[in-house]
């Protein structure tokens, strides 16, 4: 009997952590505003939301875990372990880690470790020396699926036991961002701008777009992709199946820095096709209708498989941001939500709304909630509204105060 691997969702912020769990996440990986990979890329929260989010997590029975994956150095290691400490205290589930000093102080203080694929583990020995400090190891992300399964297979030959006592499960990225350099190690950031990535500072040299110039004769080469270094977004939508048979126990999605309604549709999707895979009713058409939800939410185009298939072709991004089918555009924001009457209030501050609209609320609490225009109500029933008028709406779910209201459209 196939394992149902777990979904681990990415949360920036409040909003994008509702939406997870309401897109029935298993887990989700968030950083607090010091030593993690996104601290430019991404909202962020504060150590002082430690607490809240952990309680939020446990009344939803979803796990939560901690990126604190930054390189550490000598003056940063009482911040990094009074982050640890809160971390014990908030009761987090495990943070996630590459750097030893982290590691140990981890250990140390009984906080569980997820090794973080900026440890780059490609073999089998490489899980034997973290198995002494996790559980859980996420693998480099350019392994093919061959070798994941090796190493899958090994561990249960060698019964590789973790911490817990249980055998060290291994961890993968399903979804996302990918980074042209060796599992997030790049230092194009650092040498350009003084930036690193390795410290969460990246400014995304490889996203750019380049001339190259021959120096003999001054002219300018013609290159076909003008954007020779920004990969595609790894997509494995169509590969389910064939990742749950190589033994992952948890699939990660990327985007910490993406939206709450990526966040929705993108765990949706996964969790979905999981499901799938285990009840016997995974097919093409399904993966053809989780793709078109997924080219609606910011992507940089796809990459079928990534590395885990061996495929080298069709990998770079054609383009600049993202590709995405749908667009959204703020136009403002609630006021009041009338339960017995489920009607939202909203003052618009820019654009138009009628019905027949698609919009989407989003959130702290609320997370991201996307529904059709049904009707509209200002001092009486229109059929359109326009800037600076306060406008009610007929709701199927409860939003709150200050929630922001955005027109979702097809992009040109």
């Amino acid at each position: 009997m196939q394992t149902k691997p777990k979904i681990l969702a990415p949360a920036g912020y409040f909003d994008s952590l509702q939406a997870a769990i309401e897109a029935k996440a298993d887990c989700i990986y968030f950083g607090v505003n010091k030593l993690n990979m996104r601290k430019l890329g991404s909202n962020n929260f504060q150590i002082e939301d430690l607490k809240k989010i952990t309680t939020i997590c446990k009344k939803n029975s979803v796990e939560s875990y901690l990126t604190l994956n930054s390189i550490i150095y000598d003056e940063e290691i009482s911040l990094m372990q009074e982050i640890l400490d809160e971390t014990k205290k908030a009761d987090v589930s495990a943070i996630i880690a590459h750097d030893l000093s982290t590691i140990l102080y981890a250990k140390k203080i009984g906080v569980n470790v997820h090794i973080s694929t900026q440890a780059n583990i490609s073999n089998i020995e490489a899980i034997r020396f973290y198995s002494q400090f996790s559980d859980v190891v996420v693998l480099a992300r350019e392994l093919k699926l061959e070798q994941i399964e090796n190493i899958v297979k090994a561990i249960e030959k060698d019964k590789i036991i973790g911490p817990s006592g249980n055998l060290v499960q291994v961890e993968t990225f399903v979804h996302g961002a990918l980074c042209s350099s060796i599992s997030g190690k790049c230092y194009m950031s650092l040498h350009q701008y003084n930036k690193s990535a390795n410290r969460g500072e990246c400014l995304q040299s490889c996203r750019r777009k380049y001339k190259v110039i021959e120096e003999e004769t001054n002219k300018e080469l013609l290159i076909e992709n003008n954007y020779i270094m920004s990969l595609k977004d790894l997509c494995t939508i169509g590969q389910i199946d064939k990742l749950i048979n190589a033994g992952i126990k948890i699939f990660k999605i990327e985007g910490r820095a993406r939206s709450a309604e990526y966040v929705q549709t993108t765990v949706r999707c996964y969790k979905e096709a999981v499901e799938a895979v285990i009840d016997g009713s995974y097919t093409k058409d399904k993966i053809d209708s989780w793709l078109d939800d997924l080219k609606k939410v910011y992507n940089r185009g796809f990459w079928h498989g990534g590395y885990y298939l061996g495929e080298e072709t069709d990998i770079w991004s054609g383009s600049h941001g993202s590709q995405a089918t749908e667009k959204k555009t703020y136009i403002g924001k609630a006021t009041n939500f009338f339960s017995n009457l489920k009607v939202g209030e909203f003052q618009l501050h820019s654009d138009q709304i009628k019905i027949g609209d698609e919009i989407i609320i989003i959130g702290p609490t609320t997370g991201a909630y996307k529904t059709k225009v049904s009707s509209l109500h200002t001092d009486k029933k229109v059929a359109m509204a326009t800037k600076g008028e306060k406008v009610a709406i007929k709701l199927d779910k409860k939003i709150r105060k200050n929630d922001k209201l955005y027109l979702i459209e097809k992009s040109s």
